[in-house]
Formats: C-alpha cells, sequence, structure tokens
C-alpha cells in the first residue's frame, strides 16, 4: 500500500493510494507512531479491500511528508563506498550515526531554504525506513526487518561548512529547517519486497548528479535497524536515513552547492517521486 497526506501545513489529510492512482479517506486522525503501533495498517488494508474508502478529490491539494512529525530522525553517514571515497573517508567499520531534528521534516515538494550565512548547502538522496513498532536490543536481522513499517524518499539536505567546519557534530549541517523532504509516499514493506535492490537518482536543474542503488549500501537495512536498536529504542513513526550515493555537491569539480532558484528532483524505485525549488531563509 501507499499512504500518505495530503492537505496544507497543519492540515493535512491522511489517504491511501488504490491500484488504479485513486486517493480513498482511511478514516484515521493520522498517520503518525500510534497509527502504526495499534495496526493501522492492517485495518487499511483491509478496508481498501473491501471497498469502504470513500474517495478523496486530490485536485491542487499539497502532499505532505507521509507520516506526521517523527519521534525522532536518525541517519546514517558514509553508507556508500562511493560517498565515502568522494568525501575522502574510509569505509567505516561501524554505522556513522547522528541525529537529524524532527522539524526538519517537511512534504516532498515543499520549499527547502538555504541557511542564512550558508555557503555549502548540498543534496543527499536517501531510502528512508520508518518504523512500525517499538524495538530494543534485536537479536537477528529478521527481527529488524519485522519492526520496519514502510519505506520512502528522504532527501537528506546537509549545510557541509556547519556539518564539518564549525566545531564538530554533523547535527549542525543537518538539522536547519526543511532540510528533510519526505515522501510523497510511505510504501508498505510488503510492496517493496527486497530494499536492498532499489535505484536511487538525482537531478539539479535538470542535470543528474546521483545514479546508485541500495545493493551498494556497506551496512544494508536489516543490519542497521538491528544496530540502532543496541544503542537506542527505536519507536513507531521514528524515522532513519539510510545514506547517500555518490553524487553530492561536495565531492564534485567545482563543488556546485545549492542557490536560491535551483531544482532538485529525487526518484527511488516503486518509492516515487519529489520536486523541491530552492529558497533562501
Amino acid at each position: 500500500m501507499k499512504l500518505l497526506r495530503v492537505g496544507p501545513v497543519g492540515q493535512e489529510r491522511p489517504v491511501v493510494m488504490d491500484a488504479s492512482g485513486t486517493l480513498r479517506d482511511i478514516g484515521e486522525p493520522e498517520i503518525d507512531g500510534a497509527f502504526l503501533a495499534s495496526g493501522g495498517v492492517a485495518r487499511v488494508r483491509d478496508a481498501l479491500e473491501h471497498g469502504d474508502l470513500p474517495v478523496v478529490n486530490a485536485a491542487g491539494l499539497r502532499v505532505g511528508a507521509p507520516i506526521a512529525r517523527p519521534g525522532k530522525v536518525v541517519c546514517i553517514g558514509l553508507n556508500y563506498r562511493d560517498h565515502a571515497a568522494e568525501s575522502g573517508a574510509e569505509p567505516p567499520a561501524e554505522p556513522v550515526v547522528f541525529m537529524k531534528a524532527a522539524n526538519t521534516v517537511i512534504g516532498p515538494y515543499d520549499e527547502v531554504l538555504v541557511p542564512r550565512g550558508s555557503v555549502k548547502t548540498d543534496w543527499e538522496v536517501e531510502l528512508a525506513v520508518v518504523i512500525g513498532r517499538r524495538a530494543r536490543y534485536l537479536d537477528s536481522r529478521d527481527e529488524a526487518l519485522d519492526v520496519i513499517a514502510g519505506y520512502a524518499i528522504s532527501n537528506d539536505v546537509s549545510e557541509r561548512e556547519f556539518q564539518l567546519e564549525r566545531g564538530g557534530q554533523w547535527d549542525k549541517g543537518k538539522s536547519c529547517e526543511t532540510f528533510n523532504p519526505l515522501g510523497p509516499w510511505l510504501v508498505t514493506a510488503d510492496e517493496v519486497g527486497d530494499p536492498q535492490s532499489l535505484g536511487l537518482r538525482l537531478w539539479v536543474n535538470g542535470e543528474p548528479r546521483q545514479d546508485g542503488g541500495t545493493k551498494d549500501m556497506i551496512f544494508d537495512v536489516a543490519e542497521i535497524v538491528r544496530y540502532l536498536s543496541r544503542f537506542m529504542v527505536l519507536e513507531p513513526g521514528d524515522v532513519i536515513n539510510t545514506g547517500t550515493p555518490a553524487g553530492v555537491a561536495m565531492g564534485m569539480p567545482g563543488q556546485p552547492y545549492l542557490r536560491a532558484g535551483d531544482v532538485m528532483e529525487l526518484e527511488i524505485d516503486g518509492l516515487g517521486r519529489q520536486r523541491q525549488t530552492v529558497g533562501q531563509a
């Protein structure tokens, strides 16, 4: 299933996309951690199969992030060998973990703002994992995959000077407002299948910048979730950004960082497509 939220900021309406691409009201107050923890996905699937969900007229409606503000956004850095190489770093022996402020999450077509004083705002197409059940001290890969509700596209927008040149702690370059477009859909894990067989692509102003595949992750999705559960409790609705392939501005000749007026487009196989215009904070 493809779950999404449509409507103005703060007034999003939870819907599901049926096989024909029609949006239907799911009859739930929100797509959030409580919805996932209480079996909301199964309820919606059952109602959809029985034809019990009314059609929603989607014409002109904004698409919001597919999950309401998560409890936390956990990120994995340098998780593709080619991206580690372009960053001048050795492939990590264990996952590099940092946090991103939850209020960075915006809709997939919302404006991304270059922070005041920024000259190194960068893009990163990533596979986002959405947790569906509380997870702590998971022992196996199968247990890890079993707590995943679904997947979405994430743009882990980053300010490289803030991240790397301002006294340490990556969070400073990752948590600026609008720095995590998410969606358009939360695609349930059963529909995605193998999360290690997805292509990721990103364009800036129509020029291809990133073209990779999740098969090239250093630490795959199952290992990331298992590993994180040893260090923090993962809650329903939490989002995990799993890393980006090569092709970011930081690793390119001339380092063509984002400026107001630029347009980013992102896609991941089976998860839809994003498009953001860049503005100035």
